[in-house]
């Protein structure tokens, strides 16, 4: 069998580079090839492009890289043809990869949608695409099962393969203790992308300041994704006049670490989920874009915990997330998608949890609690035995002796 991977972020790296795995010791004969990151090539793919260097945002710079994906649809284009792959697997990234399925469509190979894209959330027409393209699309949430079946699609629940990763890994122990050996510890979690960290750092470290003020005691530490960041990091830290620790490549150290967190929103929620942390979500963008967002968002939430514990997933009136809603009573992780300052209300919550240590306990046996539904684990296992059985043809019946 080979199998052609197109993954354009680094979380789908790291669940392609986990699949990728769990194929190969099941099928160690089996080939895998295409678009993907440096995980996954230590996982055994043949990597064609790594295609996560690609990974941005928001409408201008897709542009500015367009020359570079139309490239990339062609050369797969031209694998499909002479190489004629037994199945295309899709990873995130779906601005790019419905060009990718369209063309796997086309010359007749099965595509699988493995972590399918949230397109409940922002762009639910995108189904049709989903629908036509894909024959296979296999969740990660419990409820998106039933949205993309009641649309025609053949979906199946596989579970969240973020909490494989998370339940694989082994943290410095020491490095760990030396974090909480001195007083309470905030950990500030930038972003992945580089977008990310210029857009909400200024905002984090100024609810910095302020937790300091309320929290004299408290110390600061920044996880940055990777080294490249690094500098734009310190820059920043060292306009604001925060006091604090900068590491590469320690975020499961740093949040294990923390007494609560300031994060981006993105998938690093499950991870804080994992590790029960009390954390309050931003996500900086224009005005412009808060402006436009209004018109394609369906749900309340952009964080993927909070979205998990919603008793209403898409209410005819979205807003934004409001401390003082009633409807937002439930919320695990308070969360900021704006273009003003929120600075206040990230510091307001973070020094609660600093000063309130019943009020924290709380809230981390609520998130223990969601955590032990659906942290479980085993998508890349069950994503495995998915591939296998649907692309391996079914051994003959025995005939009866009898017959």
């Amino acid at each position: 069998m080979n199998i052609f991977f197109s993954v354009g972020e680094p979380s789908g790296d790291l669940h392609g580079a986990n699949l990728i795995r769990e194929l190969k010791r099941r099928r160690p004969d089996w080939r895998m090839v295409g678009y993907g990151g440096p995980k996954m090539e230590q996982a055994g793919c043949d990597l064609h492009t790594d295609l996560t260097q690609f990974a941005v945002m928001w409408f201008l710079q897709v542009i500015l890289n367009y020359h570079k994906f139309r490239a990339l649809v062609q050369r797969a284009d031209r694998y499909f043809a002479e190489h004629r792959p037994d199945a295309v697997v899709l990873i995130d990234y779906p601005g790019f990869n419905w060009h990718i399925a369209k063309k796997a469509k086309a010359h007749g190979i099965p595509v699988y949608y493995y972590g399918a894209p949230q397109l409940w959330g922002w762009a639910g027409w995108r189904v049709k695409k989903m629908r036509r393209n894909v024959d296979h699309v296999l969740v990660k949430l419990p409820f998106e099962e039933q949205w993309y079946r009641d649309r025609g699609c053949n979906a199946t629940y596989l579970g969240h393969p973020y909490f494989d990763e998370l339940r694989a890994q082994h943290l410095d122990e020491q490095f760990v203790a030396s974090h909480q050996a001195n007083g309470p510890l905030v950990t500030i979690l930038p972003g992945s992308r580089t977008q990310e960290v210029r857009s909400n750092l200024v905002w984090q470290l100024k609810a910095a300041e302020k937790i300091r003020a309320r929290s004299p005691g408290v110390r600061f530490a920044i996880a940055v994704f990777k080294e490249s960041q690094r500098a734009l990091v310190e820059t920043e830290l060292a306009k604001s006049g925060v006091e604090a620790d900068v590491h590469v490549g320690r975020t499961p150290e740093l949040i294990r670490a923390a007494t609560c967190c300031l994060a981006v929103s993105g998938s690093v929620s499950l991870e804080l989920l994992f590790h029960t942390k009390p954390t309050a979500i931003v996500y900086s963008v224009s005005p412009l874009a808060f402006f436009v967002q209004k018109f394609f968002r369906r749900v309340r939430y952009i964080t993927l915990v909070n979205l998990l514990t919603a008793e209403e997933l898409f209410p005819e009136e979205v807003g934004v997330f409001d401390p003082h809603d009633p409807r937002d009573a439930h919320v695990l992780m308070p969360e900021y998608l704006t273009c003003e300052d929120p600075s206040d209300a990230l510091a307001g919550h973070a020094a609660g949890w600093l000063t309130d240590e019943a009020a924290r306990e709380e809230l981390v046996a609520r998130m223990a609690e969601l955590k032990e539904r659906i942290g479980q684990g085993g998508a890349s296992v069950r994503a495995s035995e998915y591939l296998i059985d649907t692309l391996e043809p079914a051994a003959p019946a025995a005939v009866s002796d009898a017959a």
